[in-house]
């Protein structure tokens, strides 16, 4: 019921025209407002969080069908960010008083909130140059998801040697911050912290580990996002192979194609397979998290990264040009794929996990 409640709203209110507008609007925030304002209405800012706090507590399954959805549509929101990666992190390492102050906020989605932990071009969570001395945080995030939005941002930084957890909000004197026009016309931003005055209650508990915890949600979301979006873009080719004509006849019919249509599906299975287990495992609080995470991880980049190149190439001329959706796919999955590790991190955190 959760799902098709997600997919009918997706279809009827956020088509991938809606993430058109945002991209030829350059809306500031990099989503619509009032999108995410029914979100909220609808409880899907609070799916993770315990009722106590004003959530649902329906799960990281339950989060991750409706994330599905949106990746189908390729829905611009906080919902990842917000929802999901800072809903969790003040879940595991937060104080009462933390998660009494700001998780009713974030269920309610009257706050987003942003996880801000790369500094550099390529994922690196146990380096942190950004550190808190004194009671004084200094540093730089870069490819912050929703941050010219954010109302908090909870920032990955050095304190007393560990990298931890710090909540900051984004209003706090020494915060700045600027947007990043990535590809996928998402609302990405560099955000500089100068000399910023934090307490130690803002402080997450937990140190380092938090922060892995909080990151291995986050990645189980955005894969669940980017299954949706590989099995959208599949099931469009699929449907374009069945009705386009060249050379006289349909073109599903030429077996090299259905062979590569064929390898989509099988990889799309696999993948599913791989990225519910990663969800379920995150329910059930079990010990092997971290590598079915980045089992899930590694394996929807790569099949997102085949389907993407599949749909424009399938579609030929017509799949290069803006007024296709094939595109925005594309530009879609190759942000998604270094997002919070690529396939080549996971990969090698896999192997390391495993003892080899």
């Amino acid at each position: 019921m959760l799902r098709d409640a997600a997919r009918a709203w997706t279809l009827e209110k956020s088509p991938v025209s809606a993430l058109r507008k945002v991209r030829d609007q350059k809306l500031p925030l990099g989503f619509d407002p009032a999108l995410w304002s029914e979100m909220g209405e609808m409880g899907w800012a609070g799916v993770v969080i315990p009722e106590e706090y004003g959530g649902s507590a329906f799960g990281y399954v339950g989060l991750g069908l409706i994330l599905e959805e949106t990746g189908r549509t390729l829905t611009a929101s906080p919902l990842l960010s917000s929802a999901l990666a800072a809903a969790s992190a003040l879940m595991i390492g937060g104080s009462e008083a933390q998660k009494a102050e700001w998780l009713p906020k974030i269920a309610s989605g009257e706050i987003v909130a942003a996880l801000a932990v790369d500094e550099g071009a390529h994922h690196a969570p146990e380096k942190a140059a950004t550190s808190v001395t004194g009671g004084v945080l200094s540093g730089k995030k870069t490819f912050v998801f929703e941050g010219m939005a954010a109302d908090l941002f909870i920032v990955s930084a050095t304190v007393d040697g560990e990298v931890c957890l710090v909540l900051v909000p984004a209003t706090a004197k020494g915060v700045s911050r600027a947007a990043q026009r990535l590809a996928d016309s998402r609302g990405h931003a560099t955000v500089l912290f100068d000399k910023v005055e934090v307490g130690a209650d803002a402080v997450l508990s937990g140190g380092y580990a938090t922060l892995e915890q909080t990151l291995d949600r986050a990645r189980a979301g955005l894969s669940a996002e980017m299954l949706g979006a590989a099995t959208q873009a599949f099931e469009v080719t699929l449907e374009y192979l069945k009705t386009r004509r060249q050379f006289g006849q349909l073109i599903g019919s030429f077996q090299a194609l259905q062979h590569r249509a064929a390898k989509m599906y099988t990889d799309l299975e696999l993948t599913r397979s791989a990225v519910e287990a990663a969800l379920a495992a995150i329910d059930d609080n079990a010990n092997n998290v971290p590598e079915l995470v980045s089992l899930a991880k590694a394996r929807v980049g790569d099949t997102l990264h085949l389907v993407s190149n599949e749909m424009v190439q399938m579609h030929g001329g017509i799949g290069m040009t803006d007024e296709h959706d094939a595109g925005l796919y594309l530009k879609r999955a190759r942000i998604a794929e270094a997002a919070f590790g690529g396939q080549t991190y996971h990969r090698d955190r896999y192997a390391r996990i495993h003892g080899y």
